[in-house]
C-alpha cells in the first residue's frame, strides 16, 4: 500500500508519525517498505509473514476485547466481585 493511501486510512495521523510508526516496525519485521526512485519517488508497504502470524492473535485480542466491552463489566469489578466473593 502506498504512504498515502495509509495516511488516508489512518484518520488522525500525521505523516510525520505515520512515518515513525511505520519504521518502527519495519525494524521489527512486521512490514517491508519498498522503495521506488521515480519522480515523484514511490514508496509501498506492506506486511511481512511475521507480521501475518501476530494479526490472528490481535485479531483474537479485539474479539476478547468487543466481548468485554459489551459485557458493561471492568477489569476493576472483576477483581472486586472475585475478592468478596459474590459470585460464588
Amino acid at each position: 500500500m502506498r504512504f498515502g493511501v495509509l495516511r488516508r486510512q489512518v484518520e488522525g495521523i500525521s505523516a510525520r508519525v505515520l512515518a515513525e510508526r511505520l519504521r518502527t516496525l519495519e525494524a521489527a519485521g512486521f512490514v517491508f517498505r519498498h522503495y521506488e526512485q521515480t519522480i515523484p519517488p514511490a514508496v509501498t508497504y506492506g506486511i511481512t509473514d511475521r507480521m501475518k502470524d501476530i494479526e490472528k492473535v490481535l485479531a483474537q485480542l479485539e474479539e476478547l476485547s468487543r466481548k468485554w466491552h459489551g459485557d458493561g463489566r471492568t477489569v476493576g469489578a472483576d477483581r472486586e466481585t472475585t475478592a468478596t466473593g459474590a459470585d460464588a
